[in-house]
């Protein structure tokens, strides 16, 4: 399986940059598996294909301020650091950058000061581990100080931090938003919940390696990157009823998808946490989801294989096409797709 299979054309003027102002006033891209068939919509009007008796997988995840710049002590060196993964005693996993300039030992210094780290180790992948010292509560300075780590094809400031969170978002944990419910309003929920469809929550913190393109031209050789997911009793139990009972399962975006599909035996889902590597990708025979929502993704990236795995390759592409033509917007701040 070749990555140029999952090559398509897009215009740089079609990648959103900025989020809309209302939420579901994006643009939403039906693609039908059976017969390929496509409509266009707006958002909101997504309740016109959900039925009582589905159940909406929602991510909880919540996006942390990852991006932090600060100086080389004793340097005035500039030095920005993403917050990958956390690890214990305030010491954290991270990317830096320029990475040739923290070897161990090198003290960096936030904020005049109110937030210090150590680098203390270099992983394989040249990922620095450091050490922060700071007074009162880290996730309190790092509000403070952080940015959000916006992906790299989005060049805007963003104004509003929530933007780039779910509202539904509870637990820190994410170094990149799961963007495919970035179109929900609560009164969008609640309209979708007053029809009989269930809302259930799964927690999978996003990493940066989302973005990482796949280097390998045979597809099977690229390796994923892992990510922490959680998905507790009640939740395994609202979905593996809703399955018993013949309702579908929507999946909101590919990070929900990974999670029900990670915790899956024989379509049976399971209360457990962990860490997943799971590849998706056409091939691949899928255990709970019936329906996927999800923005439109980056050529060759393992979310457009995700995607064709479910709606098949050739269909997407035509789909995409389409997006192209129709002038969607594209990637985190985009338009989004329903695959049914």
């Amino acid at each position: 399986m070749d990555v140029k299979d999952f090559y398509y054309e897009l215009p740089q003027e079609l990648i959103a940059q900025d989020p809309l102002f209302d939420r579901s006033g994006s643009r939403l891209m039906v693609l039908n598996r059976k017969d390929g068939g496509i409509s266009h919509q707006v958002f909101r009007d997504i309740v016109q294909y959900l039925n009582p008796g589905d159940c909406l997988v929602v991510n909880n995840t919540k996006v942390i301020p990852a991006r932090l710049y600060g100086v080389k002590e004793g340097t005035q060196a500039k030095i920005e650091i993403l917050l990958l993964k956390r690890r214990e005693n305030d010491v954290w996993e991270t990317l830096v950058r320029p990475g040739k300039k923290c070897r161990i030992g090198t003290k960096i210094q936030f904020g005049d000061g109110i937030l210090s780290g150590e680098v203390i180790g270099i992983e394989d992948e040249g990922n620095r581990l450091i050490h922060f010292s700071y007074n009162g509560i880290f996730e309190e300075i790092l509000d403070r100080l952080g940015q959000m780590p916006l992906p790299p094809y989005i060049t805007h400031q963003l104004k509003d931090k929530e933007r780039y969170q779910t509202v539904y978002a509870k637990y820190d944990g994410s170094a990149a938003a799961p963007t495919a419910g970035l179109h929900f309003t609560p009164q969008l929920l609640a309209q979708i919940q007053e029809m009989g469809v269930a809302i259930a929550e799964v927690t999978l913190h996003v990493g940066l390696g989302t973005f990482r393109p796949v280097k390998e031209q045979d597809v099977l050789k690229h390796h994923m990157h892992s990510e922490f997911y959680s998905i507790d009793q009640s939740a395994a139990d609202l979905i593996n009823r809703t399955k018993g009972r013949g309702g579908r399962v929507i999946a909101v975006g590919t990070t929900s998808t990974r999670t029900l599909e990670s915790a899956s035996d024989d379509g049976k889902l399971s209360a457990k946490s962990g860490w997943t590597d799971i590849f998706i990708y056409p091939g691949y025979q899928f255990q709970v989801i019936d329906a996927l929502i999800t923005n439109f993704h980056l050529p060759e990236s393992t979310l457009i294989m995700l995607v064709s795995a479910l709606a098949g390759r050739e269909s997407v592409l035509r789909a995409y096409e389409t997006a192209v033509q129709e002038k969607y917007r594209f990637f985190s701040f985009g338009d989004a797709m329903l695959i049914i």
